[in-house]
């Protein structure tokens, strides 16, 4: 895909986020037991995002601890989780796939984007980060730097990220899932 396509999608992913949300809010089926058990995931993919929020500071450091130590990209993993929570609680199953097309057609490119962005600013730090650590799918153990110890979680670097606007949604959705299901009785 050109260059030019990965800026764009960038540009294009919140907005085209709302609107797949729109989308699925109308045509959600939800029931009790899949808003219980789809909330559940969803919440994974939060905690997902919010750690990985506490650890990153955007264009400053390179991060290399927590979720980062596992993925590159533990954000957008922790999002496609939240997406596969979602999906289980709207009860259908094409949502899935329309997720999985958005997703390589969007949050892929997007993230060969970054990876340029970032090369272009740690050099071969993010070059041997990148060798080290999985695009998205994580690890099954953490990637330590020598000589560097793991830096811990910050709750200011989470407000400072705004990772609460993802939670907002998160409850947002649920109550919209809610309201369905109460108004379809």
């Amino acid at each position: 895909m050109p260059d030019r396509y990965s800026h764009l999608a960038a540009r294009v992913r919140v907005p085209c986020g709302f609107a797949m949300a729109a989308i699925y809010l109308f045509f959600a089926e939800p029931t009790p037991a899949r808003l219980v058990a789809g909330s559940a995931v969803a919440l994974a993919g939060l905690a997902v995002r919010a750690a990985s929020a506490g650890h990153v500071q955007k264009n400053r450091k390179l991060a290399w601890s927590g979720p980062y130590a596992y993925t590159r990209n533990p954000l957008y993993l922790g999002s496609a989780i939240a997406a596969l929570g979602f999906a289980i609680a709207g009860g259908r199953w094409w949502f899935v796939m329309l997720l999985a097309f958005f997703f390589a057609a969007v949050y892929f490119p997007v993230m060969r984007s970054e990876q340029q962005h970032l090369t272009a600013l740690f050099g071969e730090e993010y070059l041997a980060y990148a060798r080290a650590v999985p695009l998205l799918l994580p690890r099954w153990k953490p990637q330590r730097v020598p000589g560097i110890p793991p830096a811990r979680f910050d709750p200011r670097l989470y407000w400072h990220n705004r990772e609460y606007e993802a939670l907002a949604a998160f409850v947002v959705i649920v109550l919209a899932l809610w309201g369905k299901i109460v108004w379809m009785g």
